[in-house]
């Protein structure tokens, strides 16, 4: 077994189902009332899955990208990393499968269930087994959340969305770069902010169950608004303050695409520059987990990542779960 001194993301890709834009009229259609919604959040339009498509079967053309980016052999990949909240069953996990659908013959899977931070640890997890077994590691983010949409609840009906994005990191035997600062953090204290409240072990499946407690709640929206800035704040502060660099060297902002108003305020608070932010949440809505390798990834397609940039990623999500990672371009 040989490791590696550092990580290098060597592909990525994104997908988001249908073929055009979920409107606004929909969203008010939904709860969240057409122009209301565009001003609140930012999102103007928002991809549905169609009826039929299954978690998996949108992973895996962001994972097909990703994996044609990198150039690498499919059975050179030892881990596939799932993080959803929207598998396609309880159980089994989707990372197995989606790693058979992809042919990688040689991969181990499992997924993750972190929500809207899900791909930061994921990213953190495939960094560490690259370093420790010199293996690559496929990294994908998806979730169909439009089935999870509850009309009735209005701060959180307006967001949701359906997308894929997908990383595949290697050995990079120079060690100069890749992953510099990760903190993760968490808040149980937090954790009816965000919920699905049935289906689990504490509120099962069974008779009399409501419908309605099997889709998204959001009681609080002023609270979650406070709450993720300042975690997702004193998180990017630490990455920066691990990685060792200033504000003014960041040269990609990737938050998670929770709503413009959440992710500016961050961007103020840590002293950015406006350019350096990345976003998609205007035309794809909120992804949950997604939404940091999809904006990353068409961050990419638009102007390629170049050697010697510093990327910022920072999530807050439901538990509450959150963190950020500093990450330099090799």
């Amino acid at each position: 077994m040989r490791g590696a001194p550092a990580s290098r993301i060597a592909g990525l890709g994104r997908h988001a189902p249908g073929g055009g834009g979920e409107r606004a009229e929909r969203g008010a259609a939904r709860g969240g009332g057409g122009g209301g919604m565009g001003r609140r959040t930012g999102i103007r339009a928002r991809r549905y899955a169609q009826a039929g498509e299954a978690l998996t079967d949108i992973a895996r053309p962001a994972a097909e990208a990703a994996l044609a980016a990198a150039g690498i052999a499919r059975d050179q990949v030892a881990l596939t990393l799932l993080a959803t909240s929207t598998p396609d069953h309880l159980l089994p996990p989707s990372a197995p499968l989606l790693a058979h659908q992809l042919g990688l013959t040689a991969s181990g899977g499992v997924d993750l269930a972190g929500a809207c931070s899900g791909f930061l640890y994921a990213l953190t997890l495939a960094d560490g087994f690259v370093r420790t077994r010199g293996l690559p590691v496929l990294v994908v983010a998806a979730n169909i959340l439009s089935r999870r949409i509850n009309p009735a609840d209005r701060s959180s009906a307006v967001l949701f969305a359906d997308a894929a994005g997908a990383a595949l990191l290697v050995p990079d035997r120079q060690g100069a770069a890749g992953l510099l600062g990760a903190p993760l953090t968490g808040d149980g204290a937090h954790s009816a902010l965000i919920q699905i409240p049935a289906g689990g072990s504490r509120k099962p499946y069974g008779p009399g169950l409501d419908p309605q407690e099997l889709l998204m709640a959001m009681p609080d929206g002023k609270a979650v608004f406070t709450e993720a800035v300042a975690m997702m704040t004193a998180s990017a502060r630490r990455a920066m303050d691990e990685a060792g660099v200033e504000a003014a060297e960041i040269t990609r902002f990737v938050p998670h695409q929770a709503n413009t108003r959440i992710f500016e305020a961050v961007r103020k608070a840590l002293g950015l520059r406006p350019e350096t932010v990345v976003s998609t949440i205007a035309e794809f809505g909120n992804s949950s987990a997604a939404t940091i390798p999809f904006s990353l990834a068409a961050s990419a397609e638009a102007r390629p990542l170049e050697p010697g940039e510093l990327v910022l990623m920072t999530a807050v999500g439901a538990g509450l779960t959150g963190g950020a990672v500093g990450w330099k371009v090799p």
